[in-house]
């Protein structure tokens, strides 16, 4: 786990911009491309829930816009003592464009950490 550290490391800093005055839970996320760029995001809540942006999302949108499309990894951290695993929609933006991303989730507070694969979360994402 001590080769994501920095990884976890880089979305805890987003998580303390996270924007969540209706849930009260914070997440940051940091994606790692191929070439070694760290992207992050945090969540964004809206008062129509739906328009609501997770971090992960954000991390991996932020990198995009960036011209970065190819991520071995992204780490995702909670603000509570316990981790959370990501939403379906942010499993397919990953599938879109990293099939085999590793995921890392840690609590912010570090004494949990879980490493899955995307097609361990999601096994058959939706594809065109």
């Amino acid at each position: 786990m001590s080769e994501y550290k920095n990884l976890i490391k880089a979305a805890k800093e987003p998580l303390k911009r996270a924007y969540a005055p209706y849930s009260g839970f914070k997440v940051g996320a940091a994606v790692l491309t191929k070439t070694g760029r760290v992207f992050a995001g945090c969540n964004i809540e809206n008062a129509s829930y739906g328009l609501t942006v997770c971090a992960e999302r954000a991390a991996v949108f932020n990198a995009v816009s960036a011209g970065h499309r190819n991520f071995t990894a992204i780490a995702v951290v909670t603000s509570g003592k316990s981790i959370a695993f990501p939403c379906g929609a942010c499993l397919q933006v990953l599938s879109e464009f990293a099939p085999d991303i590793k995921i890392i989730l840690a609590s912010s507070a570090g004494r949990k950490v879980v490493t899955k694969r995307l097609k361990e979360l999601l096994p058959t994402p939706f594809s065109l």
